[in-house]
């Protein structure tokens, strides 16, 4: 029986033995290139180098080994083709029945501070052509990119003497996968166009979760291969595996109080919206504001904080019900006291916010947008009275918490807590009654307003006047304008105007 040959070029080395061996034992040849030869060799198999196979030699520093027909042709000539089984056999070019390759380290490398020179030099180009050709031709060619898949591909040969069609298919498909996501990193990385013609993804999947949005929903887990984030290299330190609202919650918490790098800062998020955002001086003072926002919302949310957490503030965490507590560090006995709760996700993020721009799924197509990480450098007081330097601090405040709040969005603050947050309401003043009627609820000192748009009337302020808001924020930019400054000016309401919208559906 005439031996079947396997091409085997990796930079991932697990399982790798066990694997050559079992092949070698059913009569396959081993070709083999570089450091995988090296290794093979070590391990007591008997491969060949790539060079016996095409006559010549590898060269520019291991650029140019496999693109070569003797390999190329090897792996595409169709078996049941007449004229492709006499044209190999004319040039002695010897069939290629499976592939197992890896790829070079790109996206392990990509994001590290290492110059361009060096990440071009882990792009592969022999890689993923043996890959394509070898899928292409699955009808023959069993092909290889998942250490994960050798015990697969191992049972099933030594069940039926050779993978099934179906198998050699679905690995193909795997490899069109692969190098699709590959070479959309290396896109992102060369191409300096913010929207270019092509939207690549390259996303990797690191986990299954138990179900989406609702348990009948499934879902995935995956992250992004190109760009280090806070939701990609967290760390669990406690607690039930994660879901997908539980996800998308924690990164709009974290993105909250990233807006204040110079501010002890707390937030707690419910449903993809904030209910809850303070700043303080101490750890424990700051997610005492933050619970006090909304004692109602926050029971069974997600908590985030920009600070180290201590035992005292995890006493504090522990009185309430939470799914999440979020923080860059926390102390031995925080993490003690925290885990003594073992449906909670203790969650330790490392990276600040990073992402650049926010897709949207639509039906049959996507949008893509820059992110709302912008706020005014203009801002003007359209009003006769100006506000104090304590209202101006609240009212920036406010700023920054309704750019989180879906539209339309009003958040009431005392400055240093978003006390009243209306949200997601179909028009301006049901978000404003809403907000200022829960902010009135906890506190009676000066209160000021935040919206994240226009007012298309005048009766924003005038509520807010009835409801004595000592200030207002607003982009401005309706065309009654000029009505909500008169009315602002009757009742002696210092407004700030910011020519900046921050839309957030």
């Amino acid at each position: 029986m005439s031996k079947k040959r396997a091409l085997i070029s990796v930079s991932d080395k697990n399982g790798l033995t066990d694997f050559a061996k079992f092949l070698e034992r059913n009569n396959y040849e081993l070709i083999s290139t570089g450091g995988t030869f090296k290794h093979l060799k070590e391990a007591g198999l008997h491969p060949i180098q790539i060079d016996e196979v095409t006559n010549f030699p590898e060269m520019l520093d291991g650029r140019v080994k496999t693109l070569h027909p003797k390999v190329h042709g090897g792996l595409l000539a169709v078996r049941s083709n007449e004229e492709h089984m006499k044209t190999v056999q004319e040039h002695e070019i010897g069939l290629i029945d499976m592939v197992i390759v890896n790829l070079y380290p790109f996206f392990e490398n990509v994001n590290k501070d290492i110059s361009l020179e060096e990440k071009v030099e882990f792009i592969d180009i022999g890689g993923p052509s043996i890959l394509r050709s070898a899928a292409k031709n699955f009808d023959s060619v069993t092909v290889i990119t998942d250490v994960e898949d050798y015990e697969k591909v191992q049972k099933e040969m030594a069940e039926n003497g050779d993978t099934v069609l179906e198998t050699r298919k679905k690995l193909a498909g795997k490899v069109f996968n692969l190098t699709s996501a590959y070479d959309a990193a290396i896109s992102r990385m060369l191409l300096d166009e913010e929207f270019p013609t092509y939207l690549n993804a390259s996303y990797k999947k690191v986990a299954d979760l138990r179900y989406g949005e609702n348990p009948h929903q499934k879902a995935a887990y995956y992250v992004s291969t190109f760009e280090n984030g806070a939701m990609k290299d967290f760390e669990q330190l406690g607690g039930k595996e994660l879901s997908f609202n539980n996800l998308r919650d924690m990164d709009l918490c974290w993105k909250v109080v990233q807006e204040f790098k110079s501010e002890m800062a707390c937030c707690a998020v419910k449903h993809s919206t904030p209910c809850g955002v303070a700043i303080g001086t101490t750890a424990l003072e700051t997610y005492k504001k933050t619970f006090e926002c909304d004692p109602v919302s926050i029971f069974g949310g997600i908590v985030a904080m920009n600070y180290k957490v201590d035992a005292g503030t995890a006493e504090e965490l522990n009185k309430s019900f939470l799914e999440i507590v979020m923080a860059p560090d926390f102390d031995e006995d925080s993490l003690e006291i925290l885990n003594q709760k073992k449906n909670l996700r203790v969650i330790k993020i490392k990276n600040s916010v990073s992402d650049q721009h926010t897709w949207v799924k639509t039906d049959g197509g996507m949008l893509v947008q820059d992110n709302d990480s912008q706020f005014s450098e203009d801002i003007k007081v359209v009003t006769e009275i100006k506000p104090t330097t304590e209202q101006e601090k609240a009212l920036l405040f406010a700023q920054r918490v309704v750019k989180y709040v879906k539209s339309n969005a009003i958040v009431v603050s005392n400055g240093i807590q978003a006390l009243g947050i209306g949200g997601g309401q179909v028009n301006r003043i049901w978000a404003t009654q809403q907000a200022i009627e829960r902010a009135k609820q906890k506190f009676s000192g000066d209160l000021v307003l935040a919206s994240d748009a226009f007012f298309p009337f005048r009766d924003v302020v005038d509520f807010c006047a009835q409801q004595g808001i000592k200030a207002i924020i607003q982009p401005g930019g309706s065309m009654k304008d000029q009505d909500s400054v008169d009315a602002a000016n009757e009742h002696q309401i210092p407004m700030l105007m910011t020519g900046m919208r921050h839309f957030l559906h």
